[in-house]
């Protein structure tokens, strides 16, 4: 009995991946094995910098709430534990925002924990 292989299913398969590469650079677009190597691969990047992403953030929160900080005469350091001190509950990206786009709040926000 000859074999049976399913061309319908396989060939829906590739036409999907390779739809998905589209945009790319030379046979990474159109050979099916360079594409869909370079599709799985992109896929572990996007798993990996969606974790970085949120790294990244959080250290330019932290160098905005510096830069505000030591114009008002103070650390980053210092002013992250005189909050937690005075018990004020603010996260970084609040701080940052404030630091940011409105400076006056973040200077009230200094003044009461100096």
């Amino acid at each position: 009995m000859p074999r049976s292989v399913n061309h319908v299913a396989s060939r829906a398969k590739r036409k999907r991946i390779l739809k998905l590469t589209r945009g790319y650079f030379g046979a990474r677009k159109n050979v099916w094995t360079v594409a869909k190597n370079t599709w799985e691969k992109g896929l572990t990047y996007a798993y990996r910098d969606r974790k970085n992403k949120k790294r990244n953030f959080r250290a330019l929160w932290i160098q905005r709430i510096n830069a505000a900080a030591r114009l008002e005469g103070m650390s980053y350091s210092v002013l992250m534990g005189k909050l937690a001190k005075a018990g004020i509950e603010i996260n970084r990206k609040v701080l940052a925002d404030l630091a940011m786009n409105n400076p006056e709040a973040f200077k009230a926000i200094v003044d009461k924990v100096k």
